[in-house]
């Protein structure tokens, strides 16, 4: 039974502790938790208990999914609740196979789908080069959807829309990849969406949102998360020996090894290793995919500093 006076509702925005808040009816208010409760994020639903014209959070409802990543400082959460990831990243600038790795990790460690956006198809060679490099990733499993955002935007937002069609997706992706023209594409107001809710959220402070839920539909079924870019996406809160089995590639080798405590290094009799050096095995490793691999390894392997 419902607690009495608590409404349902669904962050579509936050920024430090406080939260955007949307009711069923579609009305949005800004909530605050309630002394030291657990943080709500986007795409959390919530029980929460009116308050003047504000609000204050009461119960962060469970999640099927968070998606986080974590250093050796600090954790940041993304989002909550998410149907799919979207990477985009972009022929040009040159984009980085750690991040985008990294981020694929982190989404298999909670079970959401990804879907990887190549922009800039019109930049014929370095379009080539960018999808060679993505090619061990789509043998993986990995949908790569080739986007040209600004030069046929029409085509390419009846392709987005027919994949993020009834799902929430959260998209990332680098500076220069074109992530606020595929909002803006997919989400024609969003940008005066944006600034309402800065307003609303700053009250009187100069803050900015860091993450906001945008509607791509008047029925509110298909949504699009956009997140701010990070420099470094650290997967901290993974423990090493699950790393092997979150990585597409290296999955099916995984348990079929001589030692059950094989890390995939060094050790004589590993499967992941085999593959590695058999470019016609079934389940191809690739070099660059075991190298990156062993530094993720390492990485996850050190003790904290403090």
């Amino acid at each position: 039974m419902a607690d009495a006076g608590l409404q349902p509702g669904l962050v579509v925005a936050a920024f430090g502790r406080h939260c955007l808040v949307e009711s069923p009816d579609g009305v949005r208010r800004i909530c605050h938790p309630r002394g030291k409760k657990a943080q709500a994020v986007v795409g959390d639903r919530v029980q929460w208990q009116p308050s003047h014209d504000e609000g204050t959070i009461e119960r962060v409802e469970p999640r099927r999914n968070l998606f986080h990543r974590e250093d050796e400082i600090r954790t940041k959460s993304f989002a909550a609740n998410l149907d799919l990831v979207l990477v985009l990243i972009a022929a040009e600038p040159e984009f980085s196979e750690h991040q985008l790795a990294r981020a694929l990790i982190a989404a298999e460690a909670e079970h959401i789908d990804t879907l990887v956006g190549l922009n800039k198809r019109d930049l014929a060679e370095p379009f080539a080069r960018a999808a060679g490099r993505l090619a061990p990733y789509r043998r993986m499993g990995h949908e790569v959807l080739p986007l040209s955002l600004k030069r046929s935007a029409e085509d390419d937002r009846a392709a987005l829309l027919a994949r993020l069609q009834g799902r929430t997706t959260l998209v990332l992706g680098p500076s220069g990849a074109g992530k606020s023209t595929l909002i803006n594409l997919l989400v024609p107001g969003a940008a005066a969406q944006t600034g309402e809710i800065s307003r609303a959220l700053n009250a009187g402070r100069h803050t900015t949102t860091s993450t906001t839920l945008y509607w791509a539909d008047a029925d509110r079924t298909t949504a699009l998360i956009d997140s701010p870019g990070f420099q470094e996406f650290g997967l901290h809160h993974l423990p090493v020996t699950a790393l092997a089995s979150l990585m597409r590639d290296l999955r099916p080798h995984v348990g079929h090894c001589k030692f059950s405590n094989c890390t995939h290094r060094h050790e004589p009799g590993c499967a992941v290793l085999a593959a590695r050096d058999d470019p016609a095995a079934a389940d191809p490793v690739t070099p660059g995919r075991h190298k990156l691999y062993t530094e993720l390894y390492e990485e996850l392997s050190q003790p904290p500093r403090w």
